[in-house]
């Protein structure tokens, strides 16, 4: 396949916004009851995640469903996504944002897939592993530079409980040299793991090149707010994690934007309050009723789904799976953490403009 010119890499406003950090929401998708796109649902989410102040969108990933692909759907939703993102007026007027699309497959597909990403515009993509599980980090590495010869990449660690690959800290050193890196979204949900990264990263001196992204959603308030500390040789390097591309930011949107402005803010200070610490457990409890943590993650893109037909963005919780659904006693937790923490949802904001993205 021929390689694409990536002098430059992203638009400078794009770069701006994406070194800052931003909310990043890992887009569902919205079906009907014959397990078909509904398409003015899918506009609707875009359009929700767009006026909550949404910084991008990420497309095509794991909250998407992989089987989009074996269904014919991989490009649909790309490009509704990005005709969203391009013709809707957000609420406070138009501003850039990170257009992210997933990339899944063994090399041939994914270089073809991030090849269609980027000629709809797609900013980066966000390279999944998961089809490349038992190869050699070796192999790994040289699937990893041939797909960033198509498009701009970030990285993607995922747990292997939903089909990642544990990869050491050599590994992420080696992907951080990579130059068509722009950043890592870390989603282990495993503290060394996470380290490993970052520790990968610094070694690399790619610190000022790579941004660091959560998709730990177990873990979201910690990391948004902890100073990595890492030495390199006698230079002891200060590391963050900017933003967040999570699965979690979903649902609740407008709050979680709320969220990060509050963490990045705080972490400015270098004064971090008690109250936003004890936000932390109250996030991963949330997360924990949404990613059905209690029946090993197997309701976590349902329980969005969920909480998004509760809201009346979806008609209903369909997947891609006919055996994909809420786990016993999920819709209860979903419930109990809604009444527990009213001000981490954001309802009362979805039901004032509910209309205007259906509709509009």
């Amino acid at each position: 396949m021929a390689t694409t010119d990536l002098s430059g890499l992203l638009p400078e406003a794009v770069s701006q916004l994406l070194r800052q950090g931003a909310v990043i929401p890992a887009h569902p998708l919205a079906l009907n009851a014959q397990r078909q796109i509904d398409p003015r649902r899918q506009r609707a989410l875009s359009r929700y995640y767009l006026d909550a102040g949404a910084g991008g969108l990420a497309v095509g990933v794991h909250t998407t469903q992989f089987a989009i692909r074996e269904n014919g759907m991989y490009a649909p939703v790309l490009e509704m996504a990005m005709q969203t993102a391009q013709d809707w007026i957000p609420l406070g007027g138009q501003r850039p944002l990170v257009m992210i699309a997933g990339v899944a497959g063994p090399t041939s597909q994914a270089c073809a897939e991030a090849a269609t990403a980027k000629a709809m515009g797609y900013h980066a993509g966000l390279l999944s592993l998961a089809a490349l599980r038992g190869a050699s980090e070796t192999d790994i590495l040289l699937h990893c530079r041939a797909v960033a010869q198509v498009i701009p990449l970030v990285g993607f660690y995922l747990q292997p409980a939903v089909g990642g690959v544990v990869l050491s800290a050599a590994f992420w050193e080696a992907f951080a040299r990579i130059e068509q890196v722009v950043a890592i979204k870390m989603a282990p949900f495993n503290r060394y793991r996470t380290l490993d990264v970052i520790h990968g990263v610094v070694a690399a001196q790619a610190e000022n090149r790579i941004t660091l992204y959560t998709g730990n959603d177990d873990h979201i308030v910690l990391d948004l707010v902890t100073p990595f500390h890492v030495k390199r040789g006698d230079e002891t390097v200060q590391v963050r994690i900017r933003g967040g591309l999570l699965g979690h930011w979903s649902v609740w949107t407008q709050n979680a934007v709320a969220l990060l402005q509050r963490c990045q803010q705080e972490s400015a200070r270098e004064q971090i309050s008690a109250e936003l610490l004890a936000l932390d457990s109250k996030v991963t409890d949330c997360n924990s009723a949404l990613f059905d943590v209690a029946h090993e993650f197997a309701g976590c893109i349902a329980g969005c789904h969920e909480v998004l037909r509760r809201q009346g963005l979806l008609e209903g919780i369909w997947c891609l799976d006919p055996h994909e659904a809420l786990s016993a006693g999920q819709a209860e937790e979903l419930t109990r953490v809604s009444q527990a923490y009213p001000d981490l949802i954001d309802d009362n904001f979805v039901t004032r403009h509910l209309a205007r993205w259906l509709d509009g």
